[in-house]
C-alpha cells in the first residue's frame, strides 16, 4: 500500500486548468497513468539530467537497463556524446529533486546547484540516493514519442534500503 502526502491547502486550484477533459483523454495514456512506475533520476557527464519513470532493468549476461527518455532533451544530448550515464532510483525525500529535474520545479543557478552530489564516471549521483547504475549506451530509437534506450550496466551501487519514490495517476505515492 502507498500514499500519497499531499496538501490541498497549498493549491490554487482544486483541479488543473490546463487538463484535458475526462472524455477527451487518451485511453493509453490513461493506461499508462494507472500503472506504478519507480522515479529515478538519469545524469550525464556534462553534466545533465532527467527524471524518468519509465525504466526498467533486465539481470541476464550482460545486465541491461532499458527506459524511454525525451529525445529532445540535455541529458539524451550528454549521453549520447559521452556514451554512459547513471540512473539513481529516488526515495520519497526527492520529490522536489525529481520536480526539479523534470522541469517543474525552478532551478536557479542550475539544475545541479542544491543539493549534495558525489562525481561519478557516469555522470554525478545524488549523495543520499539509496544507490545508482552506472550504464554503458548501447542503442536508442525512436519508440512512440520517446526514445527506448538500451544500455549495459557495468556497476552498481547500493548504499541502504530506501524506499522507492514512485508515480502513479499523475501524483508521486510512496510505499507505507
Amino acid at each position: 500500500m502507498f500514499h500519497v502526502n499531499h496538501d490541498p491547502g497549498a493549491e490554487i486550484h482544486h483541479t488543473d486548468p490546463f487538463a484535458v477533459p475526462s472524455g477527451q483523454r487518451s485511453p493509453v495514456r490513461r493506461l499508462r497513468g494507472r500503472l506504478v512506475a519507480p522515479v529515478t533520476l538519469w545524469t550525464a557527464p556534462g553534466p545533465a539530467g532527467l527524471t524518468v519513470s519509465s525504466t526498467l532493468v533486465a539481470e541476464g549476461e550482460p545486465d541491461r537497463l532499458l527506459g524511454l527518455v525525451d529525445a529532445e532533451s540535455d541529458l539524451w544530448a550528454a549521453a549520447e556524446a559521452a556514451g554512459r550515464f547513471a540512473v539513481s532510483p529516488l526515495a520519497p525525500t526527492h520529490r522536489q529533486l525529481a520536480d526539479r529535474f523534470a522541469g517543474l520545479f525552478p532551478s536557479p543557478g542550475g539544475l545541479f546547484t542544491s543539493g549534495s552530489w558525489t562525481d561519478t564516471p557516469y555522470g554525478p549521483v545524488p549523495t543520499d540516493a539509496g544507490g545508482w547504475a552506472g550504464c554503458r549506451l548501447d542503442t536508442a530509437r525512436e519508440y512512440g514519442w520517446a526514445l527506448l534506450v538500451e544500455a549495459t550496466i557495468e556497476t552498481v551501487e547500493l548504499v541502504d534500503d530506501a524506499l522507492p519514490l514512485l508515480h502513479y495517476r499523475g501524483r508521486y505515492h510512496e510505499l507505507t
